[in-house]
């Protein structure tokens, strides 16, 4: 059971998050089709972020309510009916719309998800459990391109939507026969008041975040709504102090774990989210190669991630958490900025390399980050937990992104609006060097942090 829950898991999850970047690479055939421009049409890309950042939040509350394995199922079939909506838009506008509906079912796929895998997996094999449950979040993103550039290219654009619908059904079924998990109903009052203001709050940010890195929209708009989402994000933290049953418990932070899982997870996050967006601009503008070029070198990082799941537990408990953490931080992220150092000469050994040495890296620190964020958290707590853990992941990418598109905006300035190797070199150092502090979270634990999950004591003991 310890494989079949997560890899039953893992392939809605590998869908949702394949689907919020298959599309980059499609946006000129869409546009195309639909009648509109590649720019304008980067509203869809947005409207999808905005979706998961709005609904997030309630997704704890909705599966107290409803069931976590019920509200799973529900994501998957209104995930499926965004695609077909994706599938069959005709105007920016109804592409638009449907995004912005398929999100809303991508918004609960992750969080119940993963609420699901530690409610039916025992503290001890939580490790092992989260290895397989964490390659969706690192494969999928560079996978994603090249399937959607593959698709594009031999068969239509249609595809990259359509193909969700076997992968969605498919996922409806083996839940429904194999997800046995204890379906606990603990509803709380809905707070309706704090899911508003976390909804412009949480919005707001990702919007103006979206904005400033993906300008499809004038700049100032992107600052006007980062300042409406700070603001309103001030606001909530106000109102969940004088809450009894707030929509996010941030009294959940007490906890020393919890909170250096969020902390560090979202600071190692930042560099994580900025390289798929980084890489392959540099590889094609930068370079000069191809989609399909660019792809295939960055697609190999996919393979340290998978190869990593095989010896996560048992790194893990024969070192445990805070010293594993925080070596992976460190020289994960010194791999990310090692990136900035790649030059048209460099051949393409070297870089497969090191993108193959920090996937490893990058997915031994989130399979163990996840992991060690349940370790004090009761199974009480675990439905505001996951929606915590989710809408910080979100946060942090699309920080990492409008870092990066920013520093690249900034610098282009000095080299007469031109992107040159020198502003890939700037961003790929910043956020590399951003997700490296990461490191210094973990190895201030205790030695023993987590242990009870690790299984790092018991090791100690013998």
């Amino acid at each position: 059971m310890i494989r079949v829950t997560p890899l039953i898991l893992a392939v809605a999850l590998f869908m949702e998050q394949m689907d919020s970047t298959v599309i980059a690479t499609s946006l000129p055939a869409i546009a195309a089709d639909i009648g509109t421009e590649p720019i304008a049409l980067k509203l869809a890309l947005t409207a999808y972020f905005v979706a998961l950042a709005i609904f997030i939040p309630i997704s704890g509350w909705m599966a107290d309510r409803f069931g976590a394995k019920n509200i799973f199922r529900l994501a998957i079939f209104v995930f499926m009916l965004g695609s077909l909506a994706c599938a069959f838009s005709y105007s920016l506008e109804t592409f638009v719309a449907s995004r912005f509906f398929q999100g809303i079912g991508s918004s609960m796929m992750t969080p119940v998800g993963r609420l699901l895998l530690v409610r039916s997996t025992p503290r001890n094999e939580l490790v092992a459990a989260m290895a397989w449950l964490t390659v969706p979040a690192l494969v999928a993103p560079v996978t994603g391109p090249l399937i959607g550039g593959f698709l594009t290219t031999y068969l239509s654009w249609h595809w990259i939507f359509w193909i969700n619908i076997p992968i969605g059904i498919a996922g409806v079924i083996l839940s429904s026969i194999y997800l046995n998990v204890p379906d606990e109903r603990t509803p709380r009052p809905v707070d309706l008041v704090g899911f508003f203001i976390a909804a412009t709050a949480f919005s707001g940010l990702v919007f103006g975040l979206s904005v400033i890195s993906l300008p499809a929209l004038p700049i100032i708009y992107g600052y006007l709504t980062l300042a409406v989402g700070m603001t309103a994000a001030l606001l909530y933290i106000l109102h969940a102090r004088k809450t009894a049953y707030p929509l996010l418990d941030l009294k959940l932070l007490r906890h020393p774990l919890f909170r250096s899982a969020i902390t560090g997870g979202s600071l190692f996050r930042i560099g994580v989210g900025a390289v798929p967006f980084l890489l392959p601009l540099m590889l094609q503008l930068g370079f000069g190669l191809n989609p399909f070029q660019s792809g295939a070198i960055t697609f190999v990082s996919a393979i340290g991630a998978i190869g990593s799941k095989f010896i996560a537990e048992r790194v893990f408990a024969r070192f445990g958490f805070p010293r594993v953490l925080g070596f992976a931080a460190l020289f994960g992220g010194l791999l990310i900025a090692a990136q900035g150092l790649f030059t048209a000469e460099t051949s393409v050994p070297v870089m497969m390399t090191v993108l193959i040495v920090g996937g490893i890296l990058r997915s031994m620190f989130f399979t163990g980050t996840n992991a060690i964020g349940y370790a004090d958290i009761s199974d009480e707590e675990a439905s505001q937990a996951t929606a915590i853990v989710a809408v910080g992941q979100q946060l942090s990418v699309a920080f990492g992104v409008a870092v990066a598109g920013a520093i690249l905006e900034t610098t282009s300035i000095f080299s007469g609006g031109h992107l040159t190797l020198l502003n890939f070199q700037i961003a790929f150092f910043t956020v590399g060097g951003m997700s490296a502090l990461a490191g210094l979270i973990y190895f201030r634990l205790p030695h023993d942090a987590g242990s009870n999950v690790s299984g790092h004591r018991a090791i100690a003991k013998e």
